[in-house]
């Protein structure tokens, strides 16, 4: 006899007066009633409705998908295959746009002075001027403040686009190896926190391990930086603190 309404509710994880919704609306259409008239889901609907939201999830209105899912020409494969595109497209731009939140958290946290159209071109859709206050509060009196000012005080759009391919390379490198299962103490993932170190002492300031120890438990403690790190791999912010930690004993051993 299938499913409930209310059973397939709860393995959907949706409400019953949405799928009361799709019914009326023609988008997901029980295959069977019981003799009272009530509602039962069966295989072919629950695979339906996984597409439904699917798309759902992917911003797609109602009218859209209902188009989609009745396309003659479209089998269930060939869903899968749309929706994995889609997917795919979809993390990529969460990438980019983790990857330009972190830049522009670094320019706050450094004091960057870019014209409005440089910020926006190099950094996205967020605006590096957001957390300026707090960065000075923070951080203006110390020497690191001091000497990252000094130094990118002549950074050009080239050298801002620049300093940030380098940590997107390194974040990467750190991501593939937490993807392998390296372990943060490994040499791989201890030798990606030497190279993070390094390109923060190459591009703002001279980050001793001591100061980087801090830095990562920051990535951690501050909610903003970890959605950043964990937008590119879930747990990668904990991952690279670890790693920068073990790092830093390794060196003063």
């Amino acid at each position: 006899m299938g499913w409930s309404v209310g059973q397939v509710a709860g393995f959907a994880g949706v409400t019953v007066r949405t799928l009361h919704h799709y019914d009326d609306i023609g988008l997901l259409v029980p295959s069977e009633r019981t003799y009272a008239g009530h509602r039962r889901y069966t295989d072919a609907d629950l695979d339906r409705l996984q597409r439904i939201l699917f798309y759902r999830e992917l911003g797609f209105p109602l009218d859209e998908v209902a188009v989609l899912l009745d396309d003659p020409d479209a089998d269930q494969r060939a869903h899968l295959r749309r929706q994995h595109a889609l997917l795919t497209a979809r993390i990529e731009k969460l990438q980019r746009m983790a990857a330009a939140v972190e830049h522009a958290m670094e320019a706050r946290r450094m004091g960057i002075e870019l014209t409005p159209e440089e910020r926006f071109e190099v950094f996205g859709e967020h605006d590096p001027e957001q957390y300026q206050e707090e960065v000075r509060e923070r951080w203006g009196d110390t020497d690191a403040y001091r000497e990252s000012q000094r130094r990118t005080a002549a950074y050009t759009k080239e050298d801002w686009k620049r300093v940030g391919e380098r940590f997107d390379g390194v974040h990467a490198r750190v991501a593939g190896l937490m993807a392998e299962g390296a372990a943060p103490d490994s040499t791989e993932a201890m030798d990606a926190a030497e190279e993070h170190r390094q390109v923060i002492t190459g591009s703002y300031y001279a980050c001793g391990h001591e100061m980087h120890t801090g830095l990562g438990e920051m990535y951690v403690a501050d909610p903003r930086f970890t959605a950043t790190y964990d937008a590119i791999r879930p747990g990668l912010a904990r991952y690279l603190r670890d790693a920068i930690v073990a790092n830093a004993a390794r060196h003063a051993d």
